[in-house]
């Protein structure tokens, strides 16, 4: 039986420093891949998500966009926020003619990445770190708020650990997380917690996962502190995450109309990551959810089927 083989590049996001952010691997052409060899591929690479881009002819990629697949080691996804973004910085790496946005075309739909480099004397055909790409994901879905009581005690704290000024309320934009506030920073870093011990409430709520978040106002400036943890492990960045949050946010006042916020995440898995965040809110009606920030690549390879 022939060999075949499939180039792959793995790149850190959310970060422009090697080695930090979110690691992702892209296959930029998987072509005559089954969807079983997909999911091997990216049990291989052994990363919170692997993504597979299919070329088509440009009449179809300038209608529909750039088809992608999403995969982690258990499941394919139909979006997720780290995945999305790096391939956008790659696919824009790999042009020689530089778009100001390329669409993707995912399970979940279409999503556009606007980009804007930092200097002409970027790499003009790698990616690394001076392009901040910015992503639009779908306008959010509020879910019906969560009772502090009930949350403090499947996570196993103290209720009034868990800031009582914001709900704590499932958002989707996409991917559903459940937004949990914190009363201070310092109690969000200090916590010890592990999904498998809310993964039956998570599940029989419709919550899915719970995106831990503390807001801070610095004078004129609005950080937010994070933290996310899934079945493997804590997550360093969560791009579909920052979407929810910042719907979240303009929604409930804690930030302004297209006010960008900048979410650290992974401080204390070692992989410190910066998302920035910002949302429309007309009315009672928020859409125009972006998300942004950079990524390096850190290395290439072959693998043989």
């Amino acid at each position: 039986m022939p060999t075949r083989t499939y180039e792959f590049v793995q790149l850190d996001v959310f970060t422009q420093t090697p080695l930090a952010g979110n690691p992702l691997a892209v296959f930029p052409d998987a072509r005559g891949l089954s969807d079983a060899e997909m999911q091997a591929l990216a049990r291989e690479m052994n990363l919170s998500e692997t993504t597979f881009i299919f070329p088509r002819d440009a009449s179809t990629e300038a209608r529909d966009g750039k088809k992608v697949r999403i995969f982690t080691v258990e499941q394919e996804l139909p979006f997720a926020g780290h995945p999305t973004l790096g391939t956008a910085l790659y696919l824009y790496a790999s042009e020689s003619t530089k778009p100001a946005e390329i669409t993707l075309d995912l399970k979940a739909g279409k999503i556009p990445v606007r980009f804007t480099a930092n200097s002409e004397n970027h790499c003009a055909h790698r990616v690394d770190g001076q392009v901040f790409g910015e992503m639009r994901q779908r306008d959010p879905e509020f879910g019906s708020p969560l009772s502090r009581e009930e949350v403090a005690r499947v996570m196993g704290i103290a209720v009034d650990e868990i800031s009582s000024e914001w709900p704590i309320q499932p958002v989707s934009t996409g991917l559903t997380f459940t937004i949990v506030p914190f009363r201070n920073r310092q109690i969000l870093s200090d916590l010890k917690f592990s999904y498998i011990q809310a993964a039956d409430f998570l599940k029989k709520t419709g919550a899915n996962f719970f995106y831990f978040l503390c807001p801070e106002r610095h004078k004129d400036r609005l950080e937010a502190r994070a933290r996310m943890f899934f079945y493997g492990g804590e997550d360093p960045a969560t791009g579909s995450a920052a979407g929810c949050t910042a719907s979240w946010m303009v929604q409930h006042g804690v930030a302004k109309s297209d006010e960008q916020v900048l979410i650290r995440q992974g401080i204390e898995c070692r992989r410190p990551s910066e998302m920035h965040v910002r949302a429309t809110r007309e009315g009672e009606r928020v859409s125009n959810v972006r998300v942004g920030g950079y990524a390096v690549e850190i290395l290439r390879g072959t693998v043989v089927l």
